[in-house]
């Protein structure tokens, strides 16, 4: 798929097929997520692409839609927001590096003809219990990743004009 056809493409699925994801499909995407920008290049961040229905039931035990559970996959991004760079005031870059990396996921999932639906609404230390996540890492986003059996509504955007200005 070409660029922009990607990024008009891409969307939040909310049902899908039982389908398994090809591995060669989930090659292309860790391409993609390794290849993500991070501050100072630090890449303070890790994907765990989790196939197995027991551990998917253990995730879906912490963000309950149901939508979550029909997906052959979930990707859970993990950030370790001690070796992350910060800003000069001692804050912390993380959730920066997590949205540029989270997003190359997406897009190259999209590109696949995968469907995934960012999500970070759910209890985090529960999350990170159920998965064995042990400081300093987290689970700080979560999709699932596989074919859609939804079309997706379409959605009401902001024009450019009110997103995107030029100073000249």
């Amino acid at each position: 798929m070409e660029f922009y056809d990607v990024v008009k493409a891409r969307r939040s699925i909310r049902g899908y097929k039982n389908d398994p994801v090809p591995e060669d499909a989930l090659k292309r995407i860790a391409e993609a997520v390794s290849l993500a920008p991070s501050a100072c290049n630090i890449q303070p961040f890790s994907f765990r692409i989790v196939l197995n229905s027991a551990m998917r039931r253990k995730i879906c035990g912490v963000y309950t839609a149901p939508w979550l559970a029909e997906a052959p996959a979930i990707a859970v991004v993990l950030g370790n927001a001690d070796v992350c760079w910060k800003r000069l005031e001692g804050e912390p870059i993380i959730p920066v590096d997590i949205g540029i990396v989270m997003e190359h996921l997406v897009l190259a999932a999209t590109a696949e003809g995968l469907g995934t639906c960012w999500i970070c609404a759910y209890d985090v230390a529960k999350m990170n219990k159920v998965l064995n996540i042990l400081p300093p890492w987290s689970a700080y986003a979560v999709t699932p990743l596989g074919y859609a059996n939804v079309q997706p509504d379409k959605i009401q955007r902001k024009s450019v004009d009110e997103v995107f200005k030029i100073i000249k």
